[in-house]
């Protein structure tokens, strides 16, 4: 696909309209009409002005000969936000008639769709939001309640960070095989085992770092979470000197959740959980994607459903306060039916937390080469089903929507969703999917975010993302840490001085 952009610099937003539609499609971005003739096909998004108005332009010419074009104006005073909403209506509009397909989530394309409506809310009242998200944003009705649910369910969360608050985020970039629609940044175990000893020492010391980066600035820490990758591939003895560190490190007197995502039940043993659960983790992630032994084989999963059930039973046996489990719908060979049976044996073991994600196929996934499975999962209509069946039956045996996001590429352009019985909400996924607070991230991989307290601004740190730089560059990783205590003093300064009260205001 060739996007010829105009008159604007909208080309990333553009760029994930386009994806909606066209999920499969490399898109490559010009700024002038290409003078040759364009093979395959070709977008236009522009935006000009015509007299006292601003034209806001869209066509597109597919390889048959099909053409399709958008045309609507604005006043010459919109802000950029305000014109970058305009052109993705003409845009969408002009996919959404040549392909037939109606995305339920409108011109958004962004991770945090909640985020947004809760600001909305805010501002504007929650029917006013309703109404932005329906007739500006183009969002569906169905999507517009579980946006209101979602906000519901993660309020009692939000109301309990403040700006001292923050999480610790731990990356173990390992897994024992590659599923077939992974692209996170991991390795197998048996093309790294030599490297996970030097890794595990080095995190140590990261996190300790970390700590005292953390204790300097008087924040405090809210929760951590353990993730990766597979962090049971880790053995016993690994998992003991990690979790030691942390406490050791850090005051866990205000932390009111430590996760660690054990994830595939094949890595998964007694001995783990006993010590995960006795040096002070209370939730765990137990990561089944689907309770059918066909579609497991489909995307190279090597365990088993009767291993899913046995991880389950041992981590109930050890006592954890919380466990969730992962499904994702759109799997290859998965139907709408037999998703509803993995949802049904699920729900029957009751773990208190269920998140169900929409396959997401990305370029670096296994999966992306086989023509079939892209072909399966451009099924929209079986991804909607699956996504509603989950609402439908989680609801019905008491889970509520408490976080909510969106990746590109997803099955059906859906969302995924976590899913808690009351009171058992996750707090970290909260706290990361509303960026309300800042995540402290350790590890290969791992991205610091740095949340001004005093207002919405949100800075970036950056780890090394692979294990092996991880380990040989890890002097000049621990050095860019020193930038969380430099930002925090930055967002100090630049706070208002505050007004000493007058006479008049006693």
């Amino acid at each position: 696909m060739t996007l010829w952009i105009e008159g604007h610099d909208f080309h990333y937003e553009m760029e994930n309209l386009c994806r909606l539609f066209f999920p499969y499609e490399r898109i490559a971005t010009v700024k002038t009409l290409p003078e040759t003739e364009v093979d395959g096909i070709f977008v236009y998004a522009g935006i000009s002005q015509q007299g006292e108005a601003r034209s806001f332009s869209a066509r597109i010419r597919m390889p048959d000969g099909r053409e399709q074009k958008e045309q609507t104006f604005g006043t010459l005073s919109a802000t950029e936000k305000e014109q970058e909403r305009k052109l993705g209506v003409a845009l969408f509009r002009v996919l959404q008639t040549v392909t037939g397909e109606t995305p339920a989530w409108g011109i958004l394309t962004g991770i945090h769709p909640v985020k947004l409506y809760r600001q909305l809310c805010a501002e504007r009242g929650e029917s006013q939001a309703q109404k932005w998200f329906r007739e500006k944003l183009l969002v569906s009705e169905e999507k517009i309640r579980i946006a209101q649910r979602t906000m519901e369910g993660e309020l009692p969360v939000l109301q309990e960070t403040d700006a001292r608050s923050f999480s610790l985020y731990i990356s173990i970039p390992f897994c024992p095989t590659r599923c077939s629609y992974c692209s996170f940044v991991s390795q197998t175990v048996e093309r790294s085992a030599r490297l996970i000893p030097e890794y595990v020492k080095l995190l140590c010391q990261e996190i300790l770092h970390t700590a005292e980066i953390a204790n300097a600035l008087s924040l405090r820490l809210e929760s951590v979470y353990i993730g990766g990758g597979t962090p049971t591939t880790l053995d016993a003895e690994a998992l003991a000197s990690l979790i030691d560190t942390v406490r050791n490190a850090f005051d866990l007197s205000a932390c009111r959740e430590f996760t660690v995502e054990a994830g595939r039940p094949d890595t998964i043993t007694l001995e783990k959980l006993q010590t995960i659960r006795q040096h002070g983790a209370d939730r765990i992630s137990i990561n089944p994607q689907t309770m059918n032994e066909t579609v497991l084989r489909n995307i190279g999963r090597k365990h088993t459903v009767q291993a899913v059930r046995d991880a389950y039973r041992l981590a109930r046996g050890v006592g954890f306060f919380s466990i969730n489990m992962d499904l994702i719908a759109g799997l290859p060979g998965d139907t709408p039916e037999s998703f509803a049976k993995t949802l049904q044996e699920v729900i029957s073991m009751a773990p208190e937390n269920i998140t169900v994600h929409a396959l997401a196929l990305k370029h670096a996934a296994k999966m992306m080469q086989e023509e079939e499975i892209r072909s399966f999962h451009r099924d929209r209509a079986a991804a909607e089903r699956m996504i509603r069946c989950a609402d439908q039956m989680l609801s019905e045996a008491g889970y509520r929507p408490y976080y909510l996001y969106r990746q590109s590429r997803t099955a059906g352009n859906l969302e995924n969703t976590g899913w808690a019985k009351p009171g058992f909400e996750g707090h970290y996924n909260v706290y990361t999917m509303e960026e309300c607070h800042t995540i402290l991230a350790c590890g290969a991989g791992a991205v610091s975010k740095i949340k001004d307290p005093y207002s919405d601004r949100l800075e970036r740190i950056f780890n090394f993302k692979y294990s092996y730089e991880y380990v040989s560059r890890h002097a000049e990783m621990m050095a860019r840490k020193d930038r969380v205590k430099t930002l925090y003093e930055q967002f100090r300064q630049q706070l208002p001085e505050i007004r000493q009260p007058s006479r008049a205001d006693q």
